[in-house]
């Protein structure tokens, strides 16, 4: 959000709570090994190589979104095609194959590659009669969810009624309302493959037995742009990011919390006028975008009598997201790692449903688990001592809603993890190899990062938290108040959230009539991004 102020001409400071970049994305370096503390999962390329590509002055918010030269089809991916020439001058990303290795219980394996051969060979030998016919049916109807609530939708902000009564249509006529997992279990009989096309929600925060099938829309996204990884780690392009934040004359902050939204009355009107930090310094500014949780903002930032459509109980009552354990842990390599894992892995536990209804309903700690596995390594050895390996494996869980207790729960619940990977054979000798362990809990999520019940991911995305349900990115209460990042519009994961900056900064020209070339000359103001 700050690259896209500062190409508007906003001169912005960005405060950060933390003593370094990322937020979420945030770096641990520790014992030679450098681990992401969050996102790993690059998508959708083209929108990190326009962030590259903007200067000052020049928003280019009015280009398409989606240009015709980036709608190639699958062989884009196996050949290869990855970060872009601006994105090159700051930081490599290249593809990752298979995007991920999803393991079932019974220890069979399915690779998501994107390769339309390869998946078909994989749902004949996995399936059930006729499921193959269905995956024919499956990718059809997915790409025309894509296509309408991805290609064309995708920026919309909904920011009135009318815009949500006008889609509609669309999205009933799609099937793209009822449940995701629901709508999955339409084509396929076999419960393996009920997961595969399902699970991905779980990486922003989304139950598939409650997400709407609009969420379908991410296998095509993974399919037409591929997984990618920055070298050096997710925390290598937020780096790359403060480098092009700070060229165009932007600012940063750290160990500077924010304690106060400054909210002034003039007349009829509430004005956001700056930042109170937490330890009393004021910054005025003339905007003010808050990237922090959604809950947190309205609740903890901004006085009661500043809020009536974002009161306490509105806040609340939205349902948050799950939350999670990740465990961080570097281990001597036996060169045996890339035999059965690959960069992303996906191991699911025994059951499906059941253990979802577990962490999203029920908000408790089942005895099983599935988790993601993300072994860096394999593509990067630079971010492990020479013979080693580092990793994060990351758990769903019930946010703090559910009163578990983490201080008492974590350490056994981390141990009983690791040493599923070294027993059930995924990593065997894990734990005489393990040299590093280190973990968070939903109560880093609350207290650290500031996360409403310690939620991970923001409001949950099921069906009446989406499109103009969702928290909107403009403030309907205060003036010159937008919001941005995974709790607002469109929602979380890497993609949607450089989406929503796009999308707030389109809000924020259309309010200050910024046009690309009057930029420079007639709008200087003093944003601060929270």
């Amino acid at each position: 959000m700050g690259i896209r102020l500062q190409s508007l001409g906003f001169d912005t400071t960005i405060v950060e709570k933390l003593d370094g970049p990322g937020g979420r994305a945030y770096v641990k370096h520790v014992d030679g090994f450098t681990f992401d503390m969050g996102p790993t999962v690059i998508t959708v390329p083209h929108f990190i190589e326009e962030l590259f590509s903007l200067e000052r002055g020049k928003s280019n918010l009015h280009l398409p979104d989606f240009p015709l030269e980036v709608l190639g089809e699958d062989k884009r991916i196996r050949e290869g095609i990855s970060g872009g020439p601006q994105t090159s001058k700051y930081v490599q990303i290249v593809p990752i194959l298979p995007f991920y290795r999803i393991y079932f219980d019974d220890g069979t394996f399915f690779d998501y590659d994107g390769d339309p051969e390869n998946t078909r060979r994989q749902v004949a030998a996995l399936g059930e009669p006729g499921d193959l016919e269905g995956y024919e049916r499956f990718h059809a109807d997915a790409r025309a969810i894509f296509e309408r609530g991805f290609l064309e939708l995708g920026y919309t902000h909904f920011g009135d009624l009318g815009t949500m009564l006008r889609v509609i249509p669309d999205l009933l006529r799609l099937d793209a309302v009822r449940t995701l997992f629901s709508f999955a279990s339409k084509y396929f009989k076999s419960p393996k493959l009920r997961q595969v096309f399902s699970f991905e929600t779980l990486l922003v925060g989304g139950n598939p037995l409650s997400v709407p099938a609009i969420y379908a829309m991410i296998h095509f996204v993974e399919k037409t742009w591929g997984i990618h990884f920055a070298l050096g780690g997710t925390g290598a392009l937020v780096r790359a990011f403060v480098q092009k934040f700070e060229e165009l004359g932007g600012i940063m902050r750290y160990n500077a919390e924010v304690g106060k939204i400054n909210v002034v009355r003039e007349g009829n009107k509430k004005i956001a006028k700056g930042i109170t930090l937490a330890d009393g310094t004021v910054l005025h500014a003339d905007i003010v975008v808050s990237n922090a949780d959604y809950a947190n903002t309205y609740l903890k930032l901004i006085e009661p009598q500043y809020r009536f459509w974002q009161s306490d109980l509105v806040v609340k009552n939205r349902p948050q997201s799950m939350s999670l354990v990740v465990i961080y842990f570097g281990f001597r390599a036996d060169g045996r790692e890339g035999q059965k894992l690959r960069h992303h892995n996906i191991i699911l536990g025994p059951r499906y449903e059941e253990l979802l209804k577990d962490i999203f309903g029920r908000k408790v700690l089942a005895r099983d688990f599935s988790q993601y596995l993300h072994i860096p390594t394999l593509t990067d050895p630079s971010l492990a001592p020479p013979g080693h390996h580092a990793a994060y494996t990351l758990i769903p869980v019930p946010h703090n809603g559910s009163k578990l207790d983490w201080d008492l729960l974590g350490e056994p619940f981390v141990n009983k993890v690791l040493q599923f990977l070294d027993e059930r054979g995924y990593l065997p000798g894990l734990m005489e190899r393990l040299v590093h362990k280190s973990f968070i809990t939903p109560d880093y999520f609350e207290h650290t990062l500031n996360s409403y019940l310690g939620n991970a991911f923001g409001p949950e995305p099921i069906l009446a938290q989406s499109a103009f349900f969702r928290p909107h990115n403009k403030s309907e209460d205060i003036a010159n108040l937008y919001l941005v990042g995974a709790g607002v519009q469109p929602g979380a994961g890497t993609p949607s959230v450089m989406m929503s900056a796009k999308m707030t900064a389109r809000l924020i020209a259309q309010d200050f009539g910024i046009g690309d070339r009057a930029i420079e000359a007639q709008h200087q103001a003093a944003p601060v991004g929270v």
